[in-house]
């Protein structure tokens, strides 16, 4: 191999080394302490699970031959894999910010999307973590049934990567952990516990219901159901092409502020 080549591998080469390495940076801050970033959202999913199952499961039946327990199952997965999602890409770019080491990120020839991509896929993974030790946990309590296994997957994938990207738009924009927490007491929990996790939105008024639609975590709750029942409050290729569209355009805005460097290099 000529030395001109040899230069080109190394360099197509080394363009992976930044990004995997920033990757495994967010990979590993998450895993060392996953007592608290694992461990503790199953706990919270499965004491909702524990308290109404108790409470309701033998009182309300939301599909045919569906038991309220197997029915919730899935919107607490799904709801775990979305906030844990947001909260793994906003904390990280917070206290970088805050504790000032975000420096030593940006003066890395990363690209924007390098960035990007990293921070959106270690979200990802921890949402898709999180959401697995539910379901094994919840094997325990009942047999779920799966009716479309690649709804469930896109829903999982997609649901998690819009909100990663969402927590990275947060956390460029927060200055501070209170502007992060209003984000996550005002913005994030109020539209999970209101996306049909807990009941169908058809057992709601005419006029919530038409509110329910405007929610973009009830496509994603839903969809992800439709997967295990092969049911749902819509259709699974308008929340599809609904949670596809959000990303999209999420992500576009996200590249634009990173590549800006908006909030982050001033």
């Amino acid at each position: 191999m000529s030395d001109s080549k040899m230069i080109d591998a190394l360099s197509n080469r080394s363009g992976w080394v930044g990004p995997w390495t920033l990757l495994k940076k967010e990979l590993l801050r998450f895993w060392r302490v996953s007592f608290q970033t694992v461990a503790a959202p199953v706990i919270t999913a499965l004491l909702y699970l524990l308290i109404f199952s108790h409470v309701l499961d033998k009182h309300v039946q939301v599909y045919d031959g569906v038991a309220y327990t197997e029915f919730l199952i899935p919107g607490l997965i799904m709801m775990s894999v979305l906030q844990n999602a947001f909260a793994n890409s906003s904390s990280s770019l917070i206290q970088s910010k805050v504790m000032g080491n975000i420096v030593f990120v940006l003066l890395t020839p990363l690209t924007h999307l390098q960035f990007f991509m990293a921070f959106l896929i270690a979200a990802v993974i921890r949402g898709l973590v999180v959401g697995l030790c539910i379901y094994l946990v919840a094997m325990w309590f009942v047999d779920l049934t799966v009716a479309n296994p690649w709804m469930i997957i896109a829903f999982g994938l997609l649901g998690s990567a819009l909100l990663g990207t969402f927590g990275i738009i947060a956390g460029i924009w927060a200055d501070r952990f209170d502007q992060m927490a209003a984000f996550q007491n005002f913005i994030i929990m109020p539209l999970s516990f209101l996306s049909g996790v807990f009941y169908s939105i058809h057992s709601l008024p005419p006029f919530w219901q038409k509110i329910s639609h405007l929610n973009p975590f009830f496509y994603m709750i839903d969809g992800f159901r439709y997967g295990f029942f092969g049911k749902g409050d819509v259709s699974p290729v308008l929340s599809l092409l609904i949670v596809g569209a959000s990303f999209l355009v999420l992500a576009l805005i996200t590249l634009k502020m990173l590549k800006s460097g908006y909030k982050l290099r001033s």
